[in-house]
C-alpha cells in the first residue's frame, strides 16, 4: 500500500533534520548555496523502509575524525595559508617609497652685494645671528667683527660687547627710523666723519669702553650720551659739539683724557660726568654767564669733577649759576 503524502512530507522532513545540523556532512559539498532540493523529482511512490532508515542514506560514509582533519586542514589552515599569501598593506613600505633625502636648503649667499644692499632692506642674514623684536636688533656678544646689515625699520641697535673696530658712513645708511645705537664694550678706534648725519631721530648714542681718541660730528637730536673709558683727547673734539643739542640731558665723559670742559654746554643738561680726566683750570664762563649775573642754570644738578688735577676753590665764579656744587677736590 502507498505511504500517504503526508508521510512522505514527514520522511523529507526527517532526512532535512538529519542533514541540515551536521557539519560534517556539510563541509565536503561544492555547490553552491543556490542550489535546492527539487521535490518534482522525488519518487513518492517508492516505498521506504522506516525500521532501517540509516542517517547517512542520502549522502556517503564520513569517517568523523577525518572530517575534523580536513576542516582543519582543507578549510581553517587552507584560510589562513590563504590570508597570508594576501599582500599586506605595510605603512613602513609606503614611507620606503617616498624620496629618501628632504629637499637641500636654499644656501644663503652671506657675501652676497643683493643680499646685503641696503635698498633690499631684508635684514635676514642679521636676524640669524642676532635676536629681532619688533624695531629692535639685538646682537650683543656675538662675535662681530663690524656692523651687520640692518633691517630698514630697526629703532634700536645693539651691539655691545664685540670686536667691532671701524664703523663706517655705510653702517647706518637708510636707517631712517633709527633712535638708539649701544656699542658699548668694542674695540672702536675710527669712526668715519658722515657715519651720524643721516640719522636725524637718534637719541641715544653709547660708545663707552672702546678706544676712541676723536668724535665725527653728532646729531642735534640726541638727549643721552656715554663716552666713558675712551682715550678721547680735547683736540678729539669738534668746537662747539654740544652746543646746539637743545635736548641733551645726559652727557658721561668719565675716564678719558680730556684737559678741559667742552664748552659751551646746552641748558638743556642734567648729569654732566667728567671724572677721571686731566682737566686742570675752569672758566667762569663754563657753567654760568658772566655777562648776565641773574643767569642760573637751573637743570644741572649732577656734575662730578672728581678725579681731575684741579683745585676747585681756586674758581669760585665757575660755580655762582649752579643749583649744587659739583663734586670735586676742594
Amino acid at each position: 500500500m502507498s505511504p500517504s503524502l503526508a508521510s512522505l512530507r514527514a520522511a523529507v522532513s526527517l532526512a532535512l533534520v538529519l542533514l541540515g545540523p551536521c557539519p560534517g556532512l556539510m563541509a565536503p559539498l561544492v555547490e553552491s548555496d543556490d542550489d535546492h532540493f527539487d521535490l518534482e523529482n522525488y519518487d513518492f511512490n517508492s516505498i521506504t523502509d522506516w525500521d532501517n532508515l540509516e542517517p547517512n542514506i542520502y549522502g556517503d560514509s564520513y569517517d568523523y575524525d577525518d572530517l575534523d582533519q580536513q576542516i582543519e586542514v582543507a578549510t581553517v589552515a587552507a584560510d589562513i595559508h590563504q590570508l597570508g599569501s594576501q599582500p599586506k598593506v605595510d605603512q613602513h613600505e609606503e614611507k620606503v617609497t617616498l624620496p629618501s633625502s628632504s629637499p637641500s636648503p636654499v644656501p644663503l649667499d652671506f657675501k652676497g652685494s643683493g643680499l646685503f644692499g641696503p635698498e633690499t632692506g631684508l635684514g635676514l642674514p642679521t636676524c640669524l645671528l642676532c635676536v629681532c623684536i619688533g624695531g629692535s636688533v639685538y646682537c650683543d656678544d656675538t662675535g662681530l667683527k663690524q656692523i651687520p646689515p640692518l633691517p630698514k625699520d630697526t629703532s634700536h641697535f645693539y651691539g655691545r660687547f664685540n670686536s667691532i673696530r671701524h664703523v663706517k658712513n655705510t653702517d647706518f645708511i637708510n636707517l631712517s627710523k633709527l633712535q638708539s645705537i649701544d656699542l658699548t664694550g668694542n674695540l672702536i678706534s675710527e669712526m668715519d666723519e658722515d657715519v651720524f648725519r643721516t640719522l636725524h631721530q637718534l637719541h641715544d648714542l653709547l660708545l663707552a669702553e672702546n678706544n676712541l681718541q676723536a668724535l665725527p660730528e653728532l646729531p642735534i637730536t640726541l638727549k643721552h650720551i656715554d663716552l666713558r673709558n675712551n682715550r678721547l683727547i680735547s683736540r678729539g673734539l669738534f668746537t662747539g659739539s654740544f652746543k646746539d643739542m637743545s635736548q641733551l640731558e645726559f652727557l658721561y665723559l668719565s675716564n678719558n683724557r680730556l684737559d678741559y670742559i667742552p664748552t659751551p654746554l646746552p641748558l638743556s643738561l642734567r648729569v654732566l660726568h667728567l671724572q677721571g680726566n686731566n682737566i686742570q683750570s675752569l672758566h667762569e664762563d663754563t657753567f654760568c654767564d658772566s655777562h648776565d649775573r641773574y643767569f642760573i642754570r637751573r637743570n644741572l644738578e649732577d656734575i662730578r669733577l672728581d678725579g681731575n688735577p684741579l683745585n676747585m676753590n681756586l674758581f669760585p665764579q665757575a660755580y655762582v649759576c649752579l643749583p649744587r656744587l659739583p663734586v670735586g677736590n676742594h
